[in-house]
């Protein structure tokens, strides 16, 4: 089946990736607004008879659904045989339950909306909480790209003598993968409360790793709080500079140059949202998912 890749604005880089991987054409769209604020969309490609792979990373979420929801079903009143979503950072995960009265589910009122015009969904480590697979609130076939192998293997090629730091015991399942195969040691900070607002947090084994360069890893870094509450301890405790690692760069506010400040000697992010901080590609990746699902088709 003949494959078309479409850029929304903003996604141009990955989409330009990905195509080159999935040998596709890269479609053509013209994206404006109307005086009143509404959105225009016209599609310049031929796209009859082609599936059409829409790459828009969810971040700031609001704004690009519509042209995302119009690129999708203009393709198919124009003859496209079906529409495949790249969402590489996937938004509205966060409210998966009713946490005071009145609330609603909005993690699974978008995923109902998204399954209405998508035919098919790949994207990169959602932030599951409650949510076992993206099935429960995703009724249109999904793939979840995971990753902590892109990232070993950054960590391999790139510091000759690191040490992995779980922040929390929640992260030693995450941390200890990552370390095992960049074939790398991995602590995790403990921490003992003394009362609701007393929380001692130490470095445990800092001197069998002092010479060693700390990785922080997490999957998003939105406010960076944890990851700077953790520099603090791992400076206090006379380690290195430590480099931050994260999965999706949502960098909420002065986040990114808070995390500079906190003493981080590096911090690199994966591709999933555009940032200067990007330095490990996932496009081969998303490519195998797409060709994946559409043998499927």
């Amino acid at each position: 089946m003949k494959k078309i890749v479409f850029a929304l604005p903003g996604n141009e880089k990955m989409a330009l990736q990905v195509a080159g991987h999935i040998n596709a054409d890269i479609g053509e769209a013209v994206f404006r607004k109307f005086p009143d604020g509404e959105s225009y969309l016209r599609i310049i490609s031929d796209v009859k008879d082609k599936c059409v792979v829409l790459i828009c990373t969810l971040h700031d979420p609001d704004e690009k659904l519509l042209p995302l929801y119009f690129l999708s079903q203009t393709a198919k009143s124009l003859g496209a045989c079906c529409t495949c979503l790249v969402a590489p950072y996937l938004a509205y995960m966060r409210q998966d339950k009713v946490f005071n009265p009145g609330e609603g589910l909005t993690s699974s009122y978008f995923g109902h909306l998204v399954s209405s015009f998508a035919d098919s969904l790949i994207t990169i480590d959602p932030h599951l909480h409650r949510i076992s697979t993206l099935s429960s609130i995703y009724t249109i076939p999904s793939d979840v790209i995971h990753a902590s192998d892109a990232i070993s293997v950054w960590i391999k090629n790139n510091i000759p003598k690191p040490v992995l730091i779980g922040p929390d015991s929640e992260s030693e399942q995450w941390v200890s993968e990552v370390a095992k195969n960049a074939n790398a040691p991995f602590i995790v900070l403990e921490k003992t409360r003394h009362g609701d607002k007393n929380v001692e947090v130490s470095v445990p084994r800092v001197d069998k790793y002092i010479a060693h360069t700390p990785v922080l890893v997490d999957d998003i870094i939105s406010s960076a709080r944890t990851m700077i509450e953790t520099i603090r301890h791992l400076l206090k405790a006379e380690m290195k500079a430590p480099v931050c690692i994260g999965i999706h760069a949502v960098f909420s506010k002065s986040a990114f140059q808070d995390l500079l400040s906190s003493g981080a000697a590096q911090v690199i992010t994966c591709n999933t949202i555009p940032h200067e901080t990007n330095q490990i590609d996932l496009s081969s990746l998303i490519a195998e998912r797409i060709n994946k699902i559409m043998k499927h088709r």
